[in-house]
Formats: C-alpha cells, sequence, structure tokens
C-alpha cells in the first residue's frame, strides 16, 4: 500500500510538471519550459522511468513476500485473524495441567486442544501458553497465569499443500496482548518459521517420534 500511495503521489507531482507548474509547499511555481533547460520531454522520460523502477521493485519485493518461509504477509493476516478465532481458548475443555517447560519455551507450560475456524475453514491446533519470570513457581502459576504469561505459541495444521516437507503445519508466536512477536532480525514468527534453517519449531518437532511433530503423543 506504501509504494501505491508512493506511485499517486509521483504521478501528481509529474502532472503538474507536465503542466508548466511544480508544488513546492502550498504554492505553485510557474516555469517557462521554453526558457528553462528542462525540457517535456525529458519530464517525460524522467517520469516514465521512475514509474518502471517504482513498479519493478513493487513486483520484486510481492515475489520475495511470496517466497519468504514464514513472516509474509499472507502468512501475518491468517496468523492475526487466527487470534481472533481462538478468542477463550483458555476455557477449552481438552488441555493438560500447568508443567515444567524448557527452551525455547518458557519455565512453565500448559497445552490446550481443539479444533478452530478461520474463516469458515476447520483446523486442528495446540495451543501452548509460556510462563516465566524472576519469582514463578509452578504454584503460582496454575493460581494466577495471567501474571506469569510470558507468550503463547501455536501449531495449527493447514490445507493440504501449504506446507508438504512438515506435515502442512503452521507455527505462530503471539505475545500475551496477541501481537505477532518478531526475531531478532524483524521477521514476524508466523507461517513455515524458520524452515530450512535447522533451528527453532521446524527441526525441532521433527524430532517427535510418528512423523506427527507432536511430542505429546511420544509420551
Amino acid at each position: 500500500m506504501a509504494g501505491i500511495s508512493k506511485a499517486i503521489l509521483l504521478t501528481q507531482w509529474l502532472r503538474e510538471l507536465l503542466k508548466g507548474e511544480h508544488i513546492k509547499g502550498k504554492n505553485a511555481i510557474p516555469i517557462n519550459f521554453e526558457e528553462d533547460i528542462v525540457s517535456k520531454r525529458t519530464i517525460a522520460i524522467l517520469f516514465f522511468s521512475l514509474m518502471f523502477i517504482l513498479i519493478t521493485g513493487l513486483g520484486i519485493n510481492a515475489l520475495a513476500q511470496k517466497d519468504m518461509p514464514f513472516g509474509g504477509s499472507e502468512d501475518v493476516l491468517f496468523a492475526n485473524k487466527l487470534w481472533t478465532a481462538m478468542d477463550g481458548y483458555e476455557d477449552w475443555p481438552m488441555g493438560s495441567g500447568v508443567y515444567p517447560g524448557a527452551s525455547p519455551h518458557g519455565k512453565f507450560l500448559k497445552l490446550y486442544y481443539n479444533m478452530v475456524h478461520v474463516e469458515g475453514t476447520p483446523y486442528h491446533i495446540v495451543v501452548k501458553d509460556n510462563f516465566g519470570g524472576e519469582d514463578v513457581t509452578q504454584e503460582k502459576v496454575a493460581e494466577s497465569p495471567g501474571d506469569y504469561l510470558a507468550a503463547v505459541t501455536i501449531m495449527l495444521q493447514r490445507e493440504n499443500g501449504y506446507d508438504p516437507d512438515n506435515n502442512n503445519w503452521f507455527w505462530v508466536k503471539y505475545g500475551p496482548d496477541g501481537k505477532i512477536l518478531k526475531n531478532p532480525k524483524g521477521v514476524a514468527l508466523a507461517g513455515r518459521v524458520a524452515k530450512g534453517t535447522g533451528q527453532a519449531c521446524i527441526s525441532c518437532h521433527a524430532n517427535a517420534k510418528g512423523d506427527d511433530y507432536l511430542f505429546t503423543n511420544d509420551q
């Protein structure tokens, strides 16, 4: 959207220039093209050159977004809709008690299982509450989970073809407020997180038995 806005502004500016006026602040400054070195032909060439660069840049950016394994606009949009769809998950009947966790998750964890509908499509989902804090204990989390909630991590099985290499799992890491968290490079942790890097979500859960990426089924 930002690129499109820039293109519109550029078009308006050059249109005024071709009319013999240059917008500067709130005042138009007349330009006599017969006396000025810059001709209308030069301005036209400049216009089409800049538009080509801008459109090409937008196309490259769109392709890059599409090829990103995670953090792209489509994954972020889906993750935001998912957070809305799983509202009230703390009251889901299927879940675990509070149990000790390990890095990269919280010191204590709690699981929830259900089906959620995103834009009318049902999906299997596993929600993992990650708890932490200097004085956190299992008992304190059980009594006041909201006081120690550090993050909410999600495994959701998407439709066939989303990521056939990894059972089509979709991964997200939210803050307690539902905002999608980012990695140190500023990329949103939503989608095929860290696919191909040998680190994080996919590479870890690939070690689960049964090729289902779920450690809970190994017990």
